[in-house]
Formats: C-alpha cells, structure tokens, sequence
C-alpha cells in the first residue's frame, strides 16, 4: 500500500512506527517504557501543533477498532469495502473486566477511530477512550439514543443498563451513530454508507420481527428468564419477559448465599426449564 501499511491488519512495521510515535503523545515517555495504556497528556490536534493533515479517506480504507463483537460486526455491514475492521474482544471475553493489552494498545493507536458501547460497559477502559479522544476520534455508539429509553436499575449507582443491543430497536438507533461518523470521515463515499446502513438496518428490523413472533409462542406466564448476569433487562422489557439474574448489572457485582437460595426457589415454584450463563 502507498502508506506502507499491510492491507490484512495494523501491524506491519510502519503501521507499528506510525502507533508509537501517536502513542508517545497520548502517554508519558516513562510508561511507554513499562506497560503502555493510553492515558496521558497531549494537546490536541490543529494549527500550529505540528501534528499531520487529516487523512484522506477517499483513497485508502479507514483503519476502524472496535470493542465488543456486536460493534465489530456493525462497523464492517455499514463500512463494507471502505473499512478495515479489528475487534478488541473475542467471544466469551467480559467487557466489564477487560483490560487493554500492549497490543490492544497498538492496534488503537494505529487505528482511524474507535467505536465502543459506552455507558460504562467497557469499564475503565471508558477513561482510555475519553483520554484518547485527544488524538485519535472515539465514538461509544450509544451516545445516539435517546437517554429517556434507558433503563436505570437502582443497584446501578444511578448509571444506565448499557446492555442496551438486547432490544433491537434500540440498537438500530447505534447502526445510525456508526454511519454517521463514518460519512463525516469519508464524506466521498457517504452514499455507499447511507446505503449499507439502510440494508443493515433492514436485516435488525425483521430481526426484531422474528424476535416478537417468537415470543408471542410463548404462554406470559412461561417468559420468566432466569440468568447468572443481569444483562437481559432491555430484551424482557422489548419482548415481554420477566427477568431474573444473580449478579446484577455488572460482572463486578457477586451474588450471595441469599440471592441464590431465592433464586433457586424462583426455578422451582415456576418450572423453569433452562438458565442462561
């Protein structure tokens, strides 16, 4: 490629020369030396700083990360061709305790733009992403829903659920975020987005058709959801199910003896056939 980049991932040696130089203005030259976290000082960029001009998007793919899976996916429908995509966590890995690696803070600093979750789902990686907005563009993609739609549990320290993707008209409003910041980036081939967005967002639509069609086969009485993670509240509100978890909101939160008793006696009295883990 004309940048020197490999055009399968971020980490051919220039790519790599080009992350650190970006991550020597995101972080103190000390830490840089030890474990390396985007956390530290820069000015942001724009005249008189000597920092590069923008890119030009129109001639090469922009270099996106993603956190979770869901967004992974998201990013590549609505980006199609003109995106190279790389995800921070793989299946099974819990996005509240994640904690970035050495390479994970490669791969960022190389990267175009950033897209997480938000609302704390990522834990304290939210801080890396604030921090990195310095230099590099992050966007948590629910930043485009409407707060009144949010759920707030009580034990959440007044936060909002993030698990927001579990209701999928909630997460189409996401779809919309992504688009939008890719469009602002490459504004040459905004059509292309508009145009992958809408049939992604066609796909999630008769997605939550076939979700509610579903459910509907089940009698009320049944849709009691009982789960180790409280993380199904915005599908039980979308779908109409009851649900019961043991550790909360968050994975940091720990069930005890108590809450597994009650919990036990709940799948007991009313049958339940399965429980999700």
């Amino acid at each position: 490629m004309a940048d020197g980049r490999s055009p399968s991932g971020f980490h051919s040696p220039a790519a790599i020369r080009e992350a650190m130089r970006r991550l020597r203005r995101l972080v103190p030259p000390i830490l840089l030396g030890a474990v390396l976290l985007v956390s530290g000082c820069g000015k942001p960029q724009g005249a008189g700083t000597g920092a590069p001009a923008p890119p030009d998007f129109s001639k090469r793919k922009i270099r996106v990360v993603t956190t979770i899976g869901m967004i992974r996916e998201m990013a590549a429908q609505v980006g199609g061709d003109r995106v190279e995509v790389k995800g921070l966590m793989g299946p099974g890995v819990d996005p509240h305790l994640y904690k970035a690696s050495e390479g994970d803070v490669i791969r960022m600093a190389s990267a175009d733009i950033v897209f997480y979750n938000g609302l704390h789902l990522e834990g304290k990686m939210s801080d890396i992403f604030e921090r990195m907005k310095r230099r590099i563009r992050t966007v948590a993609v629910t930043d485009g829903i409407d707060r009144e739609r949010l759920l707030r549990p009580s034990e959440f320290a007044g936060a909002y659920d993030p698990h927001v993707w579990f209701d999928v008209t909630l997460w189409m409003e996401a779809v919309k975020t992504v688009e939008g910041a890719l469009i602002e980036m490459d504004p040459t081939h905004g059509d292309l987005y508009r145009a992958n967005g809408e049939r992604y967002l066609e796909r999630l639509a008769e997605l939550d058709r076939y979700v509610r069609r579903e459910a509907e086969k089940v009698p009320p009485r049944r849709r009691l959801l009982c789960t180790a993670h409280d993380a199904f509240n915005y599908f039980g509100r979308a779908y109409g199910f009851q649900v019961r978890g043991l550790q909360g909101i968050s994975t940091v939160a720990e069930a005890g003896a108590a809450d597994i008793q009650s919990l036990a006696r709940l799948i007991v009295e009313n049958g339940i056939p399965a429980v999700f883990v």
